[in-house]
C-alpha cells in the first residue's frame, strides 16, 4: 500500500512540475510544496500556509505568478480531506490558518480596503508581511508592501507609504527580470505618491518607466492605468493638450481590446477621469460606451456604477433632469446597498440644490433608516455627513432637527475613530463644528474645528484643511479676535493656492461647489482685512486685500475651464506705465471697497456703504438702460449713479497724478458694466481716460505693441450659419480694413476651423481679427466663435491659436472679436470673455459685451486700425479714439453703439 502511495505521489509531483513550469517559479515554493506532500504521506496534521497573495486591484500580479493559485487550490482540497479525518482539531486548525496564512490575511486586507477600512487593511497586511519576512519570501513581501503603500496613502501617511514603496522596489529588484509587471505596478504606486506630494515631474518620470515595462510585456491594463495617471499629472502642470493626446491614446488602446468586464471598468475609470478634467462630452461618450458593453455582457454590478457615473457627469454639467434620471436608474437596478445609497444621496443633494423641497423631504425619509446599519468605512462616514449637510441646507423642521443631526455626526465621528481613518474623522468633526457654529455655540465649535484641522493636516488632506481654516477664521471673527482670524483666513487662502490645480474638479463626495466653498473665503478675507472695526487699514492689509482679490480672479478662471490653465507672475504697473491707475472695486456683503493703485504712491482705498443686492440691481438697471430703445435721460441717471459709486471718490487723486489710463480689475456683477459709459454729469468716462480691463495684474503681459509690419489674419462670416442671422456689414468691414492694412482673409466658405489653424501655423500674424458671431458664457463649453463649419469653443479656439506659440516665439499681439456678445440672462457671462482673452494667448483682446450695430461696428473697426498704425499709439488709445469718433456722430451717440467694446489685457 505504501509503495502504491509513493508511486502515486511521484506521478502527481511530476504532473505538478509539468503544470507549473518550475523554471519560472521560486524554488522555495517548490521545496515547501514537496515537503507538504511528504508530510501528508505520514499522516501529519500540517497545513501549508504558502500561497500567492491576492493583491488589491490597482496592483496587478505578474502573469507567471498568476499560474500558482490553480495548483495551490489542489493542495487546499487534499488538505481539507486530511482535516476532515481529525474533526477534534478542526476548529483549532482553522483558527491557526486564519491567524497565520498570508493568503487569508492578504485577502482580508483586500476586503477591508475595498470597504475603505484602511487602518484594518494595514493591520492585516502588516501581519502577513511579518510572516513572509520570517519565511524569506521576498516576492510576496514586495506585493504586500505595494498594498500597504496604497492604504497608507489613503490614510494620508505619506512617509510610511513612501517607505513601503521604496522597500517594495528594493525587494523586487532581484526579481525584476521575471516579475516585470509587478515591478511596473509598484512604480505606478510610487508615481501616485510623488504626485500627491506635488513632485509632478518626478511622478511623470516614474510613470514613463512603468509605461516602458508595460509596453514591453504587453500588459494593456497596466499600461492604460499608468497613462491615465499621467494625464492627471499633465493637467496639474497645465499641459492640457498633452493630457488630451494621452487620453486619446488610452481610448485607442481600449478600442482594440475585446469586450470584457475589465474593459467595462477601464472605460468607466476613463469616463470619470474625463469628467474630472472637464471633458464632459468625451466623458459621456466613454461612459455610454462602457454602459453598452456592460449591458451586452449583463454585468449588473458595473451597470449601476456606470449609471451613477453618468448621473455625476450630467450633474457636473448642471443638466439636472438627466442627472436625476440616471441616479434613479442606478437606484432601481443596483443590487449593491452602497451604490444605491450613494445614488440616493446624490439625488438628495441635487434636489436640495434645485430647491425641490417636497421630493427632497420624501427621499430623506427613505434614506434615514438606511443610515442605521452602515458598515463602518470612509464611505459610510461621508454618507452620514453628506446626509446631514443636505437636510441642513433643506432647513425644514420636518426632516432637519439640530439635536438629531448632532447625534448622526457624532456617530460618524465615532465610526471614523473606530476604523482609524483620520481624514474621515476630520471631515465629520469639522462639520459637527459647523453645526455648533450655526447654533452660536462658538467655543464648542472652535474646539471641534481645531481638532478637525489638526487631523486634516496629519492626514495631508489639504482639500479639507482649507475648509476648517476658513471655519476657524469665521469663528474667530465672530468672537472679535481679528488678529487670529486674519491669520486663519490667510492660511485658508494659502492652502487654496497650493491646491488650486486640484480644485478644478468637482468632488461629489465632498459636495464641492466653487460658489459655496471657495469664492466666499476670498471675499470674507478681504472684508476682514478692510473691516471698519480695525483702527486703521495698514498698507500691509491693503496689499494683502489686492493680492486676495487677484487670487479670486485666478481661481474663477480655473473653475471656468475646469482645469489649471494659468501661469501667473506679479506685475508692477507703475514700472510699465507711469500714467496708469489700477482700480479694484470689490463687492462685499454690506459695502463696496475700492482699492486704487497709483504710480509711485501708497495704495488707497475708499468705502461706500451699499449692499451687494443694491449693486446687483444698479448693474441690471444700467444694462437695460444702454439698449437702443432707452432715451439719453434714462441712461444718464444710472450711468452717473455708478460713476459716483466707483469713480467720484477718487477723482481728485486721479487728476493730481495726471492719470491717462484706467485699468479696471472688475469684481462680480460689475464685469457686466461698460466702464466707458459711466457719466459724471457732463462727460462719459471714455471722454476723459483710456480704459482697459484685466482679469488681474498677475496675468498681464506688459509689452508695448512692437514696431513691426502690421499684418492681420481675418476670419469672417457675412452669411447666416447654424441658425445665426447674416452679418452684411462684415463684408464692408473687412474690405475697408484690407484697404488700410495688409490682410489675409478667410471669408465665408473659406473660414473653416482647419483653414484658420493652417493660416495661424503658416504665418506669424501679429493680429487675428474674427468678424463672426460668438458668445461669452459662464461655461467654457458654451463660450464659442462661429466658423463656416463649426462652433469653436473657448478651449478649441485656444488650442488653434496656441499652435502659433509652438511654432514661433512671437505671440499674438491682438485678438479682435468684432461681433460677439455675452449670453443673455447669464450674470457671470463675462467670465467667458476673460476666458477667451486668457486662453487665446494673445497679449490683448478686444471684444463686445453685447450684439452691436453692424454699420457702427464696421466704421469703428476701420478707425481703430487707422489709429493703431500711428507711431507710439497704444491699443487703449486707438480704441478710445475710434469709439470717440463713433460717439461724435449724431446717429450713434447712444452708448449702445460704442461702449460695448472693451480691451482686455495689455493696453500698451
Amino acid at each position: 500500500m505504501k509503495l502504491n502511495l509513493k508511486k502515486f505521489i511521484t506521478i502527481f509531483l511530476l504532473k505538478i512540475k509539468s503544470y507549473l513550469d518550475i523554471k519560472k517559479i521560486n524554488h522555495f515554493f517548490l521545496g515547501l510544496l514537496t515537503l507538504f506532500f511528504t508530510l501528508t504521506i505520514f499522516n501529519k496534521s500540517v497545513y501549508s500556509n504558502i500561497d500567492i497573495l491576492n493583491v488589491v486591484s490597482s496592483t496587478p500580479r505578474h502573469r507567471d505568478v498568476q499560474r500558482y493559485p490553480s495548483s495551490l487550490e489542489r493542495i487546499s482540497v487534499l488538505h481539507a480531506v486530511n482535516i476532515q479525518k481529525q474533526p477534534v482539531k478542526k476548529q483549532l486548525v482553522q483558527k491557526q490558518v486564519k491567524e497565520n496564512s498570508p493568503t487569508l490575511l492578504t485577502q482580508a486586507g483586500k476586503e477591508h480596503y475595498q470597504k475603505q477600512q484602511f487602518t484594518a487593511a494595514v493591520t492585516k497586511w502588516q501581519h502577513a508581511r511579518k510572516i513572509l519576512i520570517s519565511r524569506g519570501d521576498t516576492l510576496n513581501e514586495a506585493m504586500v508592501l505595494g498594498n500597504l503603500a496604497q492604504a497608507y496613502q489613503q490614510l494620508g501617511k505619506l512617509a510610511e507609504a513612501k517607505n513601503a514603496t521604496a522597500k517594495s522596489i528594493e525587494l523586487l529588484s532581484s526579481h525584476q527580470k521575471d516579475n516585470q509587471n509587478l515591478f511596473a505596478a509598484t512604480l505606478n504606486i510610487q508615481g501616485s505618491l510623488l504626485l500627491s506630494e506635488g513632485n509632478i515631474e518626478d511622478a511623470i518620470a516614474v510613470w514613463k518607466r512603468a509605461v516602458t515595462i508595460y509596453e514591453k510585456t504587453g500588459d494593456e491594463n497596466g499600461l492604460t492605468r499608468c497613462l491615465l495617471n499621467q494625464t492627471q499629472a499633465y493637467n496639474r502642470l497645465g499641459m492640457h493638450q498633452r493630457a488630451l493626446n494621452t487620453l486619446k491614446e488610452v481610448n485607442k488602446t481600449l478600442q482594440n481590446q475585446p469586450d470584457s468586464p475589465l474593459k467595462i471598468v477601464s472605460l468607466l475609470h476613463l469616463g470619470d477621469t474625463l469628467r474630472l478634467t472637464g471633458n464632459i462630452g468625451d466623458s459621456k461618450k466613454t461612459l455610454e460606451q462602457s454602459l453598452a458593453i456592460a449591458e451586452k455582457l449583463n454585468s449588473e454590478a458595473n451597470i449601476s456604477k456606470i449609471l451613477l457615473a453618468l448621473g455625476n457627469t450630467y450633474s457636473f454639467e448642471e443638466k439636472n433632469h438627466k442627472a436625476l434620471k440616471f441616479y434613479q436608474q442606478a437606484i432601481d437596478k443596483s443590487k449593491s446597498a452602497a451604490i444605491k445609497l450613494q445614488a440616493q444621496l446624490n439625488t438628495l443633494r441635487l434636489l436640495v440644490d434645485t430647491q425641490n423641497s417636497s421630493k427632497a423631504i420624501y427621499l430623506a425619509s427613505k434614506i434615514k433608516p438606511q443610515l442605521q446599519n452602515l458598515t463602518p468605512s470612509r464611505t459610510s462616514v461621508y454618507a452620514l455627513v453628506n446626509y446631514v449637510k443636505s437636510i441642513e441646507e433643506l432647513n425644514i423642521s420636518e426632516v432637519s432637527n439640530k439635536q438629531e443631526n448632532v447625534k448622526i455626526l457624532a456617530k460618524a465621528v465615532q465610526q471614523a475613530e473606530n476604523i482609524g481613518d483620520e481624514r474621515a474623522q476630520s471631515y465629520a468633526l469639522g462639520y459637527l463644528g459647523h453645526l455648533y457654529e450655526q447654533t452660536q455655540q462658538f467655543n464648542s465649535a472652535r474646539s471641534l474645528t481645531e481638532k478637525a484641522l489638526i487631523l486634516a493636516k496629519i492626514s495631508n488632506a489639504s482639500d479639507i484643511t482649507y475648509r476648517w481654516e476658513w471655519q476657524l477664521g469665521r469663528l474667530l471673527t465672530k468672537q472679535h479676535n481679528f488678529v487670529e482670524a486674519i491669520a486663519a483666513y490667510d492660511n485658508a487662502v494659502t492652502t487654496l493656492g497650493s491646491i488650486r490645480n486640484d480644485l478644478v474638479a468637482s468632488n461629489l463626495d465632498m459636495q464641492f461647489s466653487f460658489r459655496e466653498s471657495v469664492e466666499p473665503i476670498y471675499r470674507e478675507f478681504v472684508s476682514l482685512l478692510l473691516t471698519p472695526e480695525l483702527e486703521e487699514t495698514s498698507q500691509e492689509n491693503l496689499k494683502k486685500a489686492r493680492q486676495v482679490i487677484e487670487s479670486l480672479q485666478l481661481a474663477e478662471l480655473d473653475n471656468f475651464f475646469n482645469e489649471p490653465c494659468l501661469k501667473v507672475s506679479p506685475t508692477q504697473v507703475d514700472q510699465i506705465d507711469k500714467q496708469a491707475a489700477v482700480i479694484y472695486p470689490i463687492i462685499l456683503e454690506n459695502r463696496l471697497e475700492t482699492v486704487v493703485s497709483l504710480p509711485n504712491q501708497p495704495l488707497r482705498h475708499y468705502t461706500t456703504a451699499i449692499s451687494e443686492n443694491e449693486v446687483e440691481k444698479m448693474v441690471q438697471t444700467m444694462r437695460r438702460a444702454i439698449r437702443r430703445k432707452f432715451l439719453k435721460k434714462q441712461h444718464f441717471a444710472i450711468c452717473q449713479k455708478i460713476y459716483n459709486l466707483i469713480i467720484k471718490p477718487l477723482e481728485a487723486d486721479l487728476a493730481a497724478s495726471k492719470i491717462q489710463t484706467l485699468a479696471f480689475v472688475l469684481d462680480g456683477s460689475l464685469k457686466n458694466v461698460p466702464m466707458a459709459a459711466l457719466y459724471d454729469g457732463k462727460q462719459y468716462l471714455l471722454e476723459k481716460y483710456n480704459i482697459a480691463l484685466s482679469p488681474g495684474m498677475q496675468l498681464l503681459d506688459p509689452q508695448p505693441l512692437e514696431n513691426q509690419k502690421m499684418e492681420v489674419l481675418v476670419g469672417a462670416l457675412s452669411e447666416g450659419r447654424q441658425g445665426f442671422v447674416p452679418l452684411p456689414g462684415v463684408k464692408t468691414e473687412i474690405d475697408k480694413i484690407n484697404s488700410e492694412i495688409s490682410t489675409e482673409v478667410l471669408f465665408n466658405q473659406k473660414f473653416t476651423s482647419q483653414a484658420l489653424q493652417k493660416q495661424i501655423s503658416k504665418t506669424p500674424f501679429p493680429i487675428v481679427h474674427l468678424a463672426t458671431h460668438g458668445e461669452f458664457s459662464s461655461k467654457a463649453e458654451d463660450t464659442f466663435v462661429l466658423t463656416w463649419d463649426n462652433r469653436l469653443d473657448v478651449k478649441e479656439l485656444g488650442d488653434i491659436l496656441h499652435t502659433r506659440e509652438q511654432l514661433s516665439s512671437k505671440p499674438i499681439e491682438l485678438l479682435v472679436l468684432s461681433a460677439c456678445k455675452t449670453a443673455s440672462g447669464d450674470k457671470r457671462a463675462p467670465l467667458g470673455l476673460a476666458g477667451v482673452a486668457v486662453r487665446s494667448g494673445a497679449r490683448s483682446t478686444i471684444a463686445s459685451l453685447w450684439s452691436v450695430d453692424d454699420e457702427s461696428t464696421s466704421q469703428m473697426m476701420v478707425d481703430f486700425y487707422e489709429h493703431l498704425r500711428q507711431p507710439r499709439v497704444t491699443k487703449a488709445e486707438a480704441l478710445r479714439h475710434a469709439q470717440l469718433k463713433i460717439l461724435g456722430k449724431s446717429k450713434f451717440k447712444h452708448p449702445y453703439y460704442w461702449s460695448a467694446f472693451v480691451l482686455v489685457g495689455n493696453w500698451l
